[in-house]
């Protein structure tokens, strides 16, 4: 089983949900949408929803790899902790959001809901809660960053994680992460490695 979660201002129906679900037709993907701009939000309705998920029979002995992309990988990093997964994958992470949604408090607009919503300062800061420090990182973990990022620069990751995790940084790119045919391969030989 893999759960992808989405970023910012995106749903579970992603481009690269879809993607991912079209390219492993073989492996049960779930990519559920939750509220990603309101940590304490997000982090429950996660919880309850992956809890149940992987609680149901059958399903608890199965291989769990959890794939995050920007905020999904942040939330990510803090589920996967907690909830039994055995890898995190995480696509041009917001790893230090308190920081880097700053600049962009006020009102977004999410198309992929066609909603809008207000970003607070308190939300931008409540995400520190969730922050996962790397010594904290007990599940196998690999990095995919597009070092072309327009939002977050890749060094970041690589600061972060240094060699505590597998680092793939591809050349050019975007915060959009244009090398999803390399995500799926490495995506797809974690998980065959679990079988």
């Amino acid at each position: 089983m893999i759960v992808y979660l989405h970023g910012l201002n995106s749903a579970g129906s992603s481009g690269k949900a879809a993607l991912l679900r079209q390219a492993l037709p073989g492996i049960d993907l779930i990519s559920p949408t939750y509220p990603a701009h309101s940590a304490d939000l997000a982090v429950a309705r996660l919880s309850d929803e992956l809890n149940r998920l992987l609680s149901e029979p059958g399903r608890t002995d199965e291989p769990r790899l959890l794939v995050g992309s920007s905020m999904g990988g942040f939330y990510g990093a803090w589920l996967a902790q907690r909830l039994g997964f055995h890898h995190l994958v995480m696509i041009n992470p917001a790893l230090q959001p308190w920081q880097l949604l700053k600049q962009v408090v006020g009102w977004q607009f999410n198309e992929a809901l066609n909603q809008g919503y207000f970003l607070s300062s308190r939300m931008v800061a409540d995400t520190r809660r969730y922050h996962t420090p790397v010594e904290a990182l007990a599940v196998p973990t690999t990095v995919l960053v597009d070092k072309g990022d327009e939002l977050i620069d890749y060094r970041i990751a690589q600061e972060v994680y240094g060699d505590r995790v597998a680092m793939h940084c591809f050349e050019g790119g975007s915060h959009t992460f244009e090398h999803m045919d390399d995500a799926v391969a490495i995506i797809d030989q974690i998980h065959q490695s679990f079988l």
